[in-house]
């Protein structure tokens, strides 16, 4: 995908369907006729839609990221609908992680978009992704699109993730679509009594989808490969090369925590140092990228062992 351009520049254009990128040309639910504005794939490109409810949890932001994240060093290509929520989340985890995303719209490819999907529209643009759409013009969104393009978001993708979801809505669409081309239906497993886990639950559950409980399994259930000049994420083993070297109060802490969440007061608690100690050796461990945090209360501890 080419980049480095102003989303401005580029013009829709429509695609004729032995052009239609990823698996759709393949694929039972291809539309008739397809638009598109910025840069569409490489053709070895392997596409995993991720989809959820517009309203999720607060944990979501960081769920996908993470799912995202372990797709760094592959072809994939993240394919949404570019709604709030979920969808969002993963186009912005995407172009964070510097992963092509294609997002499928509702509405007339020149149609407005409002708010700040807008603003995400045309990053993904610059960043040389794609927005697609089966409507021309500006024709705007009515009901009956909203399945309809997710029909199109299954049918680009080798697998569907379901991030999370309630026990109605669109997401569950896009995962019928999947079932029903016979294609993979990825879930993340939530707490049985989590209004945004019903829907992942309920497709785990009666066995219609396989669950995916960290996110580094992501790439291997997806049958994703490395590519040959890809870098692993940051680990224990790898940080030598970089010339990185951890104390041994950072490997202990990391080790400890590696693929939880912890809050600085779970980590007092499980430690037996003191608050300066704990605040150097998490400066430590970002530094190495094997801990991320927002806010300075929850710490991740996300690296590879």
């Amino acid at each position: 995908m080419s980049k480095n351009r102003k989303a401005e520049e580029y013009v829709s254009q429509e695609l004729e369907p032995k052009l239609f990128p990823l698996l759709l040309g393949e694929s039972s639910l291809r539309p008739k006729r397809l638009f598109y504005k910025g840069a569409l794939p490489e053709k070895d490109s392997i596409g995993i839609a991720m989809v959820g409810t517009r309203r999720p949890g607060s944990s979501a932001p960081e769920l996908c990221r993470r799912l995202v994240h372990s797709l760094k060093g592959t072809k994939a290509v993240i394919v949404s609908g570019l709604a709030q929520g979920i969808d969002s989340y993963c186009h912005e985890a995407a172009l964070e992680a510097g992963l092509p995303t294609i997002a499928v719209i509702a509405q007339g490819i020149d149609a407005r978009i409002p708010g700040e999907r807008a603003d995400l529209a045309r990053r993904i643009l610059e960043s040389g992704g794609a927005i697609l759409s089966e409507y021309a013009g500006d024709q705007a969104s009515l009901k009956g699109m909203f399945p309809a393009r997710n029909r199109i978001i299954s049918g680009l993708s080798r697998a569907t993730v379901l991030v999370q979801s309630k026990n109605k809505g669109g997401a569950l669409i896009t995962a019928d679509y999947c079932l029903g081309e016979g294609k993979l239906l990825l879930a993340v497993p939530g707490d049985f009594d989590s209004e945004v886990a019903c829907g992942p639950n309920l497709y785990l559950d009666c066995g219609k989808a396989k669950p995916i409980f960290l996110p580094e399994s992501l790439r291997v259930q997806a049958g994703i490969p490395l590519t040959a000049h890809s870098q692993e994420a940051p680990s224990l083993q790898n940080l030598a090369h970089t010339g990185c070297q951890l104390s041994q109060e950072a490997t202990m802490i990391f080790t400890k925590f590696n693929g939880f969440r912890k809050t600085f007061s779970e980590i007092q608690e499980d430690c037996n140092f003191k608050t300066g100690n704990i605040l150097a050796i998490l400066t430590e461990l970002e530094i190495a990228g094997l801990v991320q945090t927002k806010d300075n209360m929850q710490f991740y501890f996300n690296g590879s062992l």
